[in-house]
Formats: C-alpha cells, structure tokens, sequence
C-alpha cells in the first residue's frame, strides 16, 4: 500500500498545480469509489474491493494536502458482504445530517461513520445504521446492480436490480416508498433527475423516465439501434437536465440524449478505442462530461457544439491515460477541478487545470 504524486519536474509551482496526480494503491482491485460532499472533508473518497468471495472490504481514504499522500484511516476500513457495486457517500454539503455512506450488493446498507478526531478508540468507527431489505417474505433477493441518492431530498434513495425492479427508498422511516416493475429485463443503473423524477437502463436496451406523481407510465427515451443491446451505464446531466448520456455494453461510444426528443441521440461520443465502463458529467458546467474506459483512457469532452453537426464528429478536449482499463470515474461535486478514476488496484485522483 501507497500513495505518490507525479508532479511536473519543470520546477514551475504553477505547472505543479496544473498537473497534479495522486495516486493510492490498494491491497486489492478497486471496484466501486465515491468522492464525499461535505465541505469538512475535503479529498475524502470511499473505495471498495472486487474480491470473489464474500468477504470484501471498503477504505475511506483522504489526500493529506501538506505531504500529497492518500491514506487509509485503519479506524473507518470495514468488511462488507460481497463485492458493492456501488458507493456514494450522503449528499450533505453543509454538514447538516449524519455522516453517512451508502452501499448497494445483495441489499441497500447504510452506514454511519463516527470520525471526530483522535483514535479509534475515541470513537472514531464505521456502523452499519441500516440493511433495507425488500423482500422480507425471502432472505434471498435479486442482487442491485446500482443505486443513487436523491440530491434535492435526501431521505429517498433509489435501487436497480436483476429483477427488473426499481425501489425508491425512505431512509428515515426505512421503508418503501414505491417500487416498480421499470423494464422487461434486469436493470443496471438509475439516476435522479429531480425530486421525483428518475431514469433507468436496463438489458432491454432502453432509456426510460419515470415521475413519481404517475406511477403508472413511464416515458422511452432512447432504445438501442441493434436489438438485445444492454444499455449499461446512465449519467443525467445535473445542471441541465434536459441531458443524459448512456453507455452500450460492449461498446466505445457514449450515447447523449435529449429528453425533449427522443429516440434520437443528440451527438454520439466515439473516440475510445475500446469498451466504455463510466461516464461523469461535470457537476459544475452544463456542457462537460468525462468518459472512461478500457482504452486506460479518461477523455473530457466539451458539448456546448451539441446538435451542430461536426465533420468527423466531437474530439475531446483533454485525454489522460492511465496504467490499466478504467473501470471506475467520479467527478467531485464539492472540488469540481478533481477528478477520480480507479484502474486495477489503483485510485488516482487529477487536477483536470
């Protein structure tokens, strides 16, 4: 295990900053990685394992600004049952709830991380505060393949499944709050897009909208060219929400929608050279997104040309490579000049200057 920083041997401290890299290496292959919000925990990410059994395991790490080095805290590393497909830390910029990481595998867990300083044994811990199972008929339920916390209302967190289902959860009262049979076959992501508003992919190869004030409908808003081509990944675009971009398994491009006319893709990302595994949109500009893959590729792209046509197609404005396929991306929301990746069992974290 270590950390290092690859800074510009120009001297320059300007340049320095420019091209900050920090990289951390775990004891085991990274799968799922999530920036924290809160404004008090700057450089804080939480990463997971992909270990083929059912012991995993999840580090909250931190960059020490002073020596440039990401390390683990040995007080907040905790096993946890099966590799997570996904981590996001609570949406909490301003500190006003509990400090709280979700996690999504065989169920949704919730767990609450005490970290006030001092040892371990002054408290500092993680503890599981919730299990949300739905099938309380079945200890058994059809693993989720992703989730996402609802950013204008905390309280609701919404799941995708093998089931063909999304669950939209309240948290506080650890309840459902509405689950919906979303598409024909398993669902592999979900994003919010406002309060009640959330959108899924599913293996059916569809894009679909739904509002919770009309459960009963919902809206197809991109199905793929080629039937029984899953659709895999889904980001909405946070400051303009009239975008969201999707990902084809198997494929090297990255589709961006349109809500307001679907079925068409309004421009079509097609510079990786292989398999696509994560998009991010910028959490502070309408108009970038960053796209990452098995190329070792994370390429910036910026849109603002979108629905002109370009001769040749979009290029992006910043590469950067990395030492393996990129399986994992997060734009930090609260440092939106940092972006991280994970590669095997690496995390960097970069300065896109």
């Amino acid at each position: 295990m270590g950390a290092s920083s690859d800074p510009n041997q120009d001297g320059s401290d300007e340049q320095q900053r420019r091209s900050e890299i920090y990289t951390y290496e775990a004891p085991w292959h990274i799968y799922a990685m999530n920036w924290s919000v809160r404004k008090d925990k700057n450089y804080r990410l939480a990463i997971s394992s992909l270990l083929e059994q059912y012991h995993n395991r999840v580090e909250i790490v931190q960059l020490d600004d002073s020596t440039g080095e990401i390390r683990p805290d040995p007080a907040l590393s905790f096993e946890h049952p099966y590799p997570p497909t996904k981590l996001i830390f609570i949406p909490d910029k301003e500190c006003q709830r509990p400090d709280l990481l979700a996690s999504a595998s065989d169920f949704l867990r919730l767990w609450h991380i005490s970290d006030s300083g001092g040892s371990a044994a002054d408290g500092r811990r993680v503890e599981m505060k919730s299990l949300l199972n739905n099938n309380r008929n079945n200890e058994f339920s059809g693993p989720l393949t992703s989730f996402d916390w609802n950013e204008a209302e905390p309280r609701r967190i919404g799941t995708s499944s093998i089931d063909t289902t999304c669950t939209i959860w309240d948290i506080e009262k650890e309840v459902v709050d509405t689950q919906l049979i979303a598409h024909d076959k398993e669902v592999y992501d979900i994003a919010w897009g406002g309060v009640g508003v959330f959108a899924s992919v599913s293996a059916d190869g569809s894009v679909r909208v739904f509002d919770l004030r009309d459960k009963e409908h919902s809206t197809i808003i991109y199905e793929s060219s080629e039937p029984d081509t899953p659709l895999v990944r889904l980001g909405w675009n946070k400051q303009d929400p009239r975008y969201m971009a999707t990902i084809i398994m198997d494929s090297s491009k990255v589709v961006v929608l349109d809500i307001r006319f679907p079925t068409l893709p309004v421009v079509e990302l097609q510079r990786h050279q292989a398999s696509v595994n994560a998009i991010a949109w910028a959490p502070h500009s309408s108009c970038h997104i960053c796209t990452a893959g098995d190329d070792s590729q994370a390429l910036i792209w910026d849109l603002s040309s979108m629905g002109q046509p370009v001769e040749g197609g979009l290029d992006p404005i910043l590469a950067y490579t990395a030492g393996a396929e990129i399986e994992q991306l997060q734009w930090s929301s609260s440092q939106p000049d940092w972006v991280a990746i994970a590669f095997s069992n690496k995390l960097q974290i970069l300065r896109d200057q």
